[in-house]
């Protein structure tokens, strides 16, 4: 894995703010800063998270090299007793994360970040850039591949990603989610996950005839050929010469490890049944039908319903880009500072009068309660780190803002598991993340955690985000004491 250095991946501000705190507050200050989001993109019930492996290689190779101090000093906006400091940073706090491939939702902490205040603040615009992009990809797709019911869904999206690394990190997290394989030979490189691929139209007018052009790729690549039947005549001459050459392969003794076709433009539904219908009657049931053309979640749902015979599907700008909802919107706020005399941290909150951006205080993780017969999502409990839980206790959770809404869960009925894992200590990483296959395989388990009710791309069911009794209490504390003293 190349590394790059990006610590001047960042905002203005965080720099200024920097300034500020070195002159003027104590630089050794303690903070805890959160990064959260605060609604599901495209209507989807959960979030998926992704993108920790390259924080975790940003927060590493944090540093600032003698040019980058150069061109801050250029900048004129800076002292050169700041400007020394930098020279010598280095992250020194602490690090906790939701692990890549978690199912998660709205409000909880992804990141937690504990640290000198100078250090914590740096490094939120490239927590967010990261997490932000690779867990909307990873939500997207996930999305795709429900719909693909069980099929196969190939990343093909590179050449419509909005740059390389969008194109690159993007097929990373659409892996994470589920797809069996990228187009995108660098992602293969450095990720070690499959790379997967047909041919172009090209290949076949460059040719003097279409069976010349699928008969020369059937001699190249034997083991693995998908003959993209829809430059001239889908039905009329491509699927038929498809037929001859695979008819030739198999009378010539060349095993049919993985063949079929690909359609790309058309009625996918009309015409993947013709096609299933002449392959059947020529001898090759399993001949992959693959797809691709501007495919998404809705539509890939819309051509099953219909009684499509695709088993195969490249998807491409819909998924890289995540079309329909290009954004996700986490955000990265203040949570508590340290009382240097006593070492507690005291909670802070930032109001607005936009109820879901007021956020939650304090030094907080995240407990998943699972019912214990089917192992499903009850709810997601925000809680304070040195509260305590025992299963074998009742436990009772309420709506933090419709607080008469509550589920009591009988001792015995329910598990408890931290999602909050320490990925740095005192600016050491203590976490090894796991190769992006192991991650997809642990994704594909925790989305068989959600009711099938909260899988639905329509109007899911939502999981419940509580706050916990003693939490929500600080909260409401705080706010009481804001109107108070304001």
């Amino acid at each position: 894995m190349y590394q790059r250095n990006l610590t001047l991946l960042t905002d203005l501000y965080e720099l200024t703010m920097m300034q500020g705190y070195f002159k003027e507050k104590d630089a050794n200050e303690t903070v805890i800063f959160d990064a959260f989001y605060r609604s599901n993109p495209d209507g989807n019930a959960f979030s998926i998270c992704a993108g920790l492996e390259q924080v975790i290689e940003y927060v590493k190779n944090l540093h600032f090299e003698p040019e980058d101090v150069d061109y801050l000093r250029s900048v004129g906006l800076f002292d050169e007793d700041f400007l020394d400091y930098l020279l010598h940073f280095k992250f020194s706090g602490d690090i906790y994360a939701i692990p890549e491939g978690t199912v998660m939702f709205p409000r909880e902490p992804i990141i937690k970040v504990i640290a000198p205040i100078m250090e914590a603040q740096l490094v939120e615009t490239a927590i967010l850039n990261i997490i932000n992009h690779q867990s909307l990809i990873a939500t997207k797709t996930s999305r795709i591949v429900y719909a693909a019911r069980g099929d196969g869904i190939m990343e093909f999206g590179l050449r419509r990603a909005q740059g390389p690394d969008a194109g690159t990190y993007g097929a990373r997290a659409a892996m994470i989610a589920g797809c069996i394989g990228t187009s995108n030979v660098l992602a293969g490189k450095l990720f070690d996950v499959p790379v997967k691929g047909t041919h172009a139209h090209s290949w076949i007018m460059s040719f003097p005839d279409e069976l010349t052009a699928f008969r020369t790729y059937a001699k190249l690549y034997p083991s693995a050929c998908i003959l993209l039947v829809d430059t001239y005549d889908t039905l009329n001459s491509g699927v038929p010469n498809a037929i001859k050459v695979f008819r030739e392969m198999k009378e010539a003794g060349i095993p049919l490890t993985f063949y079929g076709i690909r359609l790309d433009s058309g009625d996918l539904a009309y015409l993947s049944k013709k096609a299933k219908k002449m392959l059947d009657e020529a001898g090759f049931p399993d001949a992959t039908i693959s797809a691709s053309n501007d495919l998404d979640e809705y539509l890939i749902d819309s051509l099953k319903i219909q009684g499509a015979t695709i088993n195969s599907w490249g998807v491409g700008t819909n998924l890289i880009t995540s079309k329909d909802c290009p954004s996700f919107g986490g955000v990265y706020k203040l949570a508590a500072i340290m009382d240097k005399k006593t070492g507690k941290f005291i909670p802070k909150i930032k109001l607005s009068e936009n109820t879901e951006k007021v956020t939650n205080p304090g030094n907080k993780t995240i407990r998943r309660i699972y019912d214990k017969e089917s192992g499903k999502i009850i709810a997601d409990l925000i809680c304070l780190v040195d509260e305590v839980y025992d299963e074998n206790n009742s436990l009772l959770l309420f709506d933090p803002v419709e607080t008469w809404k509550k589920t009591h869960l009988a001792p015995g009925s329910y598990t408890i598991r931290e999602l909050l894992v320490p990925v740095f200590r005192n600016g050491e990483c203590v976490y090894q993340s796991p190769k992006v296959m192991e991650l997809r395989e642990y994704c594909r388990q925790e989305q068989e955690t959600l009711w099938d009710e909260s899988r639905r791309l329509v109007n899911p069911h939502e999981i419940h985000v509580d706050l916990s009794n003693e939490l929500w209490h600080m909260k409401n504390q705080l706010l009481d004491s804001y109107h108070y003293n304001n």
